[in-house]
C-alpha cells in the first residue's frame, strides 16, 4: 500500500511549478535543423491564424531575410518599431524590450533567439531579453536552429567545419513550454536554394559549397530530430513522475537501461558490458545502487567500492543514484518504472539460497 500513495515531494515539486508557471509567460521554439528550414513562415502563419481568433500578438521582431512570402505573412499584425542602438558611429536596429514590456501584448514574437545583441544594449543576448519577458509574464515565440545549443556546438562545428559563436544555453530549450519541430528534407531545402527562397542567388550558391552541402544537411536534420525527441523524451518522464499516484508500467517509447550495482568485486565488468550496450543501442542508461536496510551495514571497503564504481558509471555516461528501500526487487521495479527504463542489467546471482523459497535477483524483479 505504502507505494500506491503519491510521493509528498514529488506533490511539493509540482504545486511550487504550478505557482511558478501561474507567474510567468510561457515559451514556444520553433525549432530546424538550419536556416530556410521554415521557422520564421511557421511561427508567423500560427501568429496569424491566432490572430484571427481574437489574441492579441504582437511582433516584437520578424527576420525575413527579404523573402516575399514570409514579409506577406506580416500583414495585418501589429509590429513594434525596432530600436536605434549607436555603436561604433553607426545606427543599428535592434529588438525594443522595453517597447515590448509597456505594450505587455498577450504574445510577442521574437525571431533569432541566438542573436547576439549590439554592444550598450541591455542584455548581451537575445535570449536573455526573452527571459525578461517571460519573468513579467508575456508570453513569447522564437526561432532558433540545432547549430546554436550550446551542447551541440562543437558537434555541429566538427560536421560541418564551421563554428557558429552565437549560442543558446541548452536549458532555455529544455524549459521551454513548447518546441515545434520545423523539418524539410535536404533535397527540399537545397531546391530552395536555387530558386532564391533563402538567399539571394550569389549567396546561395556560396552556400551550398560550404555550409549547406548536403551531407551536412542530412547531418544536421538527425541531429535536430534526435535532440528534439530527447526533449519530448524528458516531458512523458516528467508527466508520469508528477501526474500518477500509482506506479505506472514502462512504457515503450524510446529503450532505457538500468544498471543495478551491488557490492560485489565484479561488477565493474558489469559497469563497461552496460555502457556498451548503452552505446550500441544508442539509448540513455542509469546506475542505481539500492540502499537496504542490509547494505547499509556493509563494511567500510564495500560501500567505498560501490562508490567508485557509482562514479565509474558516470564517467561513462550513465545518470546514477542511491535510492532506499526495504525490498531490493521492488526498489529495482519502482525507479525503472519512475524513469521509463525498460530494460534491466543485473549481475549474475552466485550466492547459494539459504531458503528453497527465495528466488534469483533476477526472478524477483
Amino acid at each position: 500500500m505504502s507505494e500506491q500513495r503519491p510521493d509528498p515531494d514529488l506533490l511539493l515539486q509540482r504545486l511550487e511549478a504550478q505557482e511558478a508557471g501561474a507567474r510567468r509567460g510561457r515559451l514556444k521554439i520553433y525549432f530546424g535543423a538550419c536556416a530556410g528550414v521554415g521557422k520564421t513562415y511557421a511561427m508567423l502563419s500560427a501568429a496569424q491564424a491566432l490572430r484571427a481568433q481574437g489574441a492579441d500578438v504582437v511582433v516584437g521582431l520578424a527576420e525575413t531575410h527579404g523573402r516575399a512570402e514570409t514579409q506577406a505573412l506580416l500583414a495585418g499584425l501589429e509590429v513594434l518599431p525596432r530600436k536605434a542602438v549607436s555603436y561604433k558611429d553607426r545606427a543599428l536596429a535592434e529588438f525594443d524590450i522595453d517597447a515590448a514590456l509597456q505594450r505587455k501584448p498577450g504574445l510577442v514574437l521574437v525571431d533569432e533567439l541566438a542573436h547576439s545583441n549590439v554592444p550598450g544594449s541591455r542584455h548581451p543576448k537575445r535570449w536573455q531579453d526573452v527571459e525578461e519577458l517571460l519573468a513579467a509574464g508575456v508570453d513569447v515565440w522564437t526561432t532558433v536552429n540545432v547549430q546554436h545549443l550550446e551542447t551541440l556546438n562543437d558537434v555541429v562545428g566538427g560536421i560541418t567545419g564551421v563554428r557558429v559563436w552565437e549560442t543558446v544555453p541548452d536549458r532555455v530549450f529544455d524549459e521551454a513550454d513548447e518546441v515545434v519541430i520545423v523539418d524539410l528534407p535536404a533535397e527540399d531545402l537545397l531546391q530552395r536554394l536555387k530558386d532564391g527562397k533563402v538567399y539571394m542567388p550569389q549567396q546561395a550558391a556560396t552556400a551550398v559549397r560550404n555550409f549547406f552541402r548536403k551531407g551536412n544537411l542530412i547531418a544536421l536534420r538527425e541531429l535536430a530530430l534526435r535532440r528534439t525527441a530527447d526533449r519530448v523524451d524528458g516531458e512523458v518522464q516528467l508527466y508520469r513522475r508528477t501526474q500518477s499516484a500509482a506506479p505506472v508500467p514502462v512504457w515503450q517509447t524510446r529503450e532505457g537501461l538500468l544498471l543495478c550495482i551491488g557490492p560485489d568485486e565484479r561488477t565493474g565488468t558489469l559497469v563497461r558490458g552496460a555502457a556498451r550496450l548503452a552505446a550500441q543501442l544508442d539509448v540513455p542508461w542509469h546506475a542505481v545502487h539500492v540502499q537496504t536496510p542490509r547494505l547499509q551495514r556493509l563494511p567500510a571497503a564495500a560501500r567505498e567500492r560501490v562508490m567508485h564504481l557509482l562514479k565509474m558509471a558516470q564517467d561513462a555516461g550513465a545518470d546514477t543514484a542511491v535510492p532506499a528501500g526495504n525490498a531490493l526487487p521492488a526498489a529495482i521495479v519502482k525507479y525503472a518504472r519512475e524513469h521509463n527504463l525498460s530494460r534491466v542489467v543485473l549481475g549474475r546471482d552466485t550466492q547459494r539460497r539459504r531458503w528453497p523459497w527465495q528466488r534469483p535477483l533476477a526472478d524477483a524483479v
